[in-house]
């Protein structure tokens, strides 16, 4: 499947000069049974969204995995000239299949994988991106996560939260019209709880050189387990673990995601939920060898920090205190 990226292996990575039509990043956007989240993280791809973005510097490849509730013929119809769209059929409950295809259709020397389709971006992700892939030919640039939401979206909805709750929570924010306001209405997702300083265990949105994609072989379809199991924790450990790659980390920037029932963030009870998790870990297990083990990366911190994120950012800087045994000097003083 890796016969177009080989076509792309001599170009810099992030060096606009010298790549005739090809973009600098290939967004890989996956979709199943999720045409109004879909739309609007769709929508957070545009340029008029993304900040100081230009069409040409990037391509978005929307991947529908064919279901009841496919993304609608008017939307798609009416998407810019840099976007495209795939429905395929799918025989297997895993995204894997639909990356792949979608990695080996890229044009860009980047490409950048969103595993799930319901998470919205903020305005400078783009932008940002493109600023990390030219720091090094290396270089792996990832996204935090969020759910919005003021707790996990798994516990939340035993509290009544659903779609209603969150069109009214997105509506309080104005939302498409300052995406950074997103922070205002969001928490940490659970792969990112630890914060900006430690250790996450995946990202939502990861990019990287062609060649590491090549490298790496894709996402690995033995993780068969239903939406592709722990597959995207061991591509995000594989890459921040690649031979001389660059961790860059858009801390002021974030991908937030929408309910909508899916794997881990619907309305299982938490015993099934569990369940499924022990099951996928152990997968885990079976085809690496041990217990999954968070990447730890030196990692560099790129981009601006909007005041609607600061609170993160405290959250984030506690956290590795008291990793580190010390207390903040607030908590000092009140002592």
């Amino acid at each position: 499947m890796w016969n177009r990226l080989k076509q792309r292996m001599g170009r810099a990575a992030g060096d606009d000069s010298s790549a005739g039509d090809a973009p600098i990043v290939s967004f890989v956007l996956i979709v199943y049974d999720m045409p109004e989240q879909a739309a609007n993280t769709v929508r957070s791809l545009f340029t008029d969204y993304q900040l100081d973005a230009r069409a040409q510097d990037y391509e978005v490849l929307i991947v529908e995995n064919a279901s009841r509730n496919n993304m609608a013929p008017s939307f798609i119809k009416s998407l810019p000239a840099n976007f495209s769209y795939l429905l395929r059929q799918e025989t297997q409950p895993t995204p894997i299949h639909a990356i792949n295809e979608g990695i080996d259709r890229a044009r860009g020397r980047n490409i950048c994988v969103m595993i799930d389709g319901a998470r919205l971006l903020t305005p400078g992700v783009v932008k940002n991106i493109i600023r990390g892939h030219r720091l090094s030919e290396r270089a792996v640039v990832t996204v935090p996560g969020y759910h919005l939401g003021y707790e996990l979206q798994q516990k939340a909805v035993g509290s009544g939260y659903d779609v209603d709750t969150e069109r009214e929570l997105m509506a309080s924010i104005r939302w498409p019209e300052d995406g950074y306001r997103l922070f205002d209405i969001a928490c940490f997702s659970g792969s990112c709880a630890a914060g900006f300083f430690l250790p996450h265990s995946e990202s939502n949105c990861i990019s990287m050189p062609a060649q590491m994609w090549r490298d790496l072989g894709g996402y690995d379809p033995r993780f068969d387990k239903r939406g592709g199991g722990v597959v995207n924790l061991d591509l995000y450990k594989r890459a921040c673990e690649y031979p001389g790659a660059l961790h860059v980390f858009l801390h002021g920037e974030g991908t937030f995601h929408q309910f909508h029932g899916g794997v881990t963030t619907g309305g299982e009870d938490a015993e099934a939920r569990q369940r499924f998790i022990d099951e996928i870990m152990e997968q885990y297990r079976q085809i690496r060898g041990g217990n999954y083990q968070s990447p730890v990366t030196e990692t560099l911190y790129l981009g601006e920090l909007s005041e609607h994120a600061h609170k993160f950012l405290h959250i984030s800087s506690t956290r590795k205190m008291e990793r580190l045994g010390q207390s903040s000097e607030a908590e000092r003083a009140l002592a």
